[in-house]
């Protein structure tokens, strides 16, 4: 069985600026692999690239054995990869339900669950409760929600999470923590950027570094919490 997700020798630039650099990790399947390191370490990147977004000039995407490189995003979407930016970038002037009857995919792989609006609302009973609303009108945790929940929507195999609790009041943080939690007790496989360094470690199943676009260390997350001079040195946490 391949892993979900594979990346090898990966090389992203923005301009002549290399902003990922001989990239190599892979993310098990059904797990949460969480991918760290200080702002302009190429984490964001990363994820662009895996979804289509950025070109890459050397290196292969892999998901589930099957390459990514040269497709455009739609076609990505549609193998199987969900990406949930920085920032959401809701529509404000579409409702709840019609972002997710909009973006609603039915599986096109072997699927024990099928991610539907129902589903959706689910996991998410505030996006229930606000299903006619404006997504403009709605607050940030609901709106972090269901840029989670579009993504969902789309039923894919692997699921690009880029900041989720950024910004977000601790009460919605957990919400957001336990919907992740579900996801993956379900079996989805999750690639994780998260700032929130002890919501990251409790996720994961496996912790990956990057410094200047550069793997600088993997491992799994209690070693990681464990080891204060590492944290400093590349996360900035002391």
């Amino acid at each position: 069985m391949p892993d979900a997700l594979t990346l090898s020798d990966l090389h992203v630039y923005h301009g002549d600026i290399c902003a990922v650099r001989g990239l190599d990790m892979s993310c098990a399947e059904g797990a949460v692999t969480a991918l760290l390191g200080r702002n302009g370490a190429g984490k964001t990147t990363t994820l662009s690239a895996i979804a289509g977004l950025l070109g890459t000039r050397q290196g292969h995407v892999e998901l589930f054995g099957k390459a990514l490189g040269g497709r455009k995003p739609e076609a990505i979407c549609k193998l199987g990869v969900g990406l949930v930016p920085q920032g959401r970038r809701i529509f404000p002037s579409l409702t709840v339900q019609e972002h997710l009857a909009i973006a609603f995919r039915r599986p096109r792989h072997a699927a024990e669950r099928v991610y539907d609006v129902a589903a959706m609302e689910t996991l998410f009973p505030r996006l229930k409760e606000r299903r006619r609303q404006l997504a403009g009108s709605m607050s940030g945790g609901e709106q972090q929600m269901l840029a989670i929940a579009r993504a969902l929507v789309t039923n894919p195999r692997v699921l690009l999470l880029d900041e989720p609790a950024e910004g977000l009041a601790q009460q919605i943080v957990a919400e957001v923590a336990e919907a992740i939690s579900e996801l993956k007790r379900a079996g989805l496989s999750i690639l994780l950027v998260e700032h929130n360094l002890p919501l990251a470690l409790r996720l994961a199943d496996t912790c990956v570094i990057l410094s200047s676009g550069e793997v600088v260390w993997r491992g799994a997350p209690h070693i990681l919490a464990n080891d204060s001079d590492l944290m400093a040195q590349h996360l900035g946490v002391h």
